[in-house]
Parts: structure tokens; C-alpha cells; sequence
């Protein structure tokens, strides 16, 4: 009986091809430290070398405009609500 289909983000698979390339290591020791098949990370790291079709990476360690901009969007709403607290706290009147 087969398992769920696990779902990896776009930052671990630039993270396991940026191990793979970085270290030199065998792609199938590195897919057993991060518990993928090996099949699955050269599948990522096929992906990686040609571009792949949902925009997320191209080459090992680069991120498109469509990556930058989502890493961009999570940053301004995480300093946002950074600015929202302080605000709250130095109000006067509390």
C-alpha cells in the first residue's frame, strides 16, 4: 500500500541541490540525510540545470523574479507587523 505524496517547498529543494553541488558528496547519500529518494533530487536537480516550468528555480543556488518576489512579499508583511506592535506599544493612553 502506497503513503501519502509528501510535498517538499521550493527552499528545500534549492537547499538539497545547493548540498549536493556544494559538498561533492554521492546525490544518494545526500538524499538519505534528507530522507528523499534519490530519484526525487536528481529529478531536482535536473529541474535545476534546464529551468524548471513553474518558475520557482533555474540554476543551482538561483532564485527567479517569481521567487524573489514571494521571499520578498513574506519579508515586507513579517516587517510590517513588526511595525504594527511597536506603534501599539508606544501609543499613548494605554
Amino acid at each position: 500500500m502506497k503513503g501519502k505524496r509528501r510535498r517538499f517547498t521550493a527552499e528545500f529543494k534549492e537547499e538539497a541541490i545547493r548540498l549536493l553541488v556544494k559538498n561533492g558528496r554521492p546525490l544518494a547519500q545526500v538524499a538519505r540525510e534528507l530522507g528523499v529518494h534519490e530519484n526525487v533530487l536528481r529529478k531536482w536537480r535536473m529541474a535545476a540545470k534546464t529551468g524548471s516550468r513553474d518558475g520557482t528555480s533555474t540554476v543551482c543556488g538561483h532564485f527567479t523574479l517569481a521567487e524573489e518576489n514571494r521571499r520578498l512579499r513574506s519579508e515586507l508583511a513579517r516587517v510590517k507587523e513588526e511595525r504594527d506592535i511597536l506603534k501599539k506599544a508606544t501609543a499613548p493612553g494605554l
